[in-house]
């Protein structure tokens, strides 16, 4: 590991060692709407559109309104989803992990492409993403790289095999492109940060996180107690106090400001005070 990254493992372990000093706790959760229904699984984007997976595994997209504006029928035409990738909204990818393939939604929830990743060698890939410019990033677990693909799954970039430059290979359960960077997440080592070419820019040894989300600069996520939200440089990890309902809840996903629930009898925002 280089020096700058140990380096920040030991600043960033000092700094947990200060909490809670040096962590907010609140529990100043405010609904402000509710959408009703069954659902097992959603995701949003940055539009305020949200995304459900009802029991009988339809696709139901709502907008900011709350109208309807679209539905996928098709769900398990690959098997059980895995994964949904919501990043930009005039295309959706869905992700069937149990067979490497992506399905390429439009804004209206209409098929445009499939992606077999097994047609390109490819057989061991965790997570999927959007990248900034319109293509899809990978994890090759196989051959320990990053990949972009296009949407004919041909790889236009790919780093060097990462087991070269760390001491274990991660095995990303999330992968995020913001903001010229790309966020690699296993919940067992931490977060992995790199530039839009491949090169490796810092770790973040923050273990056991569920439902990260990268925005604005921050890293988010959900430990069983406590909402948290980190800047990466900065050393400013806060922490809010999640109340029962939250804490009891099927999914939770932080995402444009807010915090979204999904409980028994649908999805519930809330505004953070």
């Amino acid at each position: 590991m280089k020096k700058s990254c140990v380096y920040l493992v030991i600043m960033v372990l000092v700094m947990l060692k200060a909490l809670p000093a040096a962590a907010q706790k609140d529990s100043g959760f405010v609904l402000s709407r509710t959408i009703p229904g069954e659902y097992t699984y959603f995701t949003t984007d940055n539009l305020d559109n949200i995304y459900l997976l009802t029991t009988g595994n339809q696709l139901k997209k709502i907008n900011s309104r709350g109208d309807s504006a679209g539905v996928f029928n098709d769900v398990r035409r690959y098997g059980k989803l895995f994964s949904i990738d919501a990043t930009n909204p005039l295309k959706l990818l869905l992700y069937y992990q149990s067979f490497a393939t992506i399905v390429v939604l439009d804004r209206f929830l209409n098929p445009r492409n499939t992606i077999n990743l097994r047609r390109q060698n490819i057989f061991n890939v965790k997570a999927i993403a959007a990248s900034y410019d319109n293509n899809i990033w990978i994890f090759d677990e196989g051959d320990g790289k990053i990949k972009k693909i296009d949407d004919n799954g041909d790889v236009l970039q790919e780093t060097v095999d990462l087991r070269i430059v760390l001491d274990t290979i991660p095995s990303p359960a999330v992968i995020t492109d913001r903001d010229a960077f790309v966020y690699m997440y296993d919940p067992n080592k931490g977060f992995y940060i790199f530039d839009n070419y491949g090169a490796l820019k810092t770790k973040i040894p923050f273990l056991q996180w569920k439902n990260v989300e990268v925005w604005g600069g921050n890293v988010y996520g959900f430990t069983d107690s406590s909402f948290c939200r980190y800047q990466p440089g900065m050393l400013n990890l806060k922490e809010f106090a999640l109340p029962d309902f939250i804490r009891n809840a099927r999914q939770v996903k932080a995402s444009n400001g807010k915090v979204y629930v999904l409980t028994q009898k649908g999805v519930e925002l809330y505004e953070i005070k």
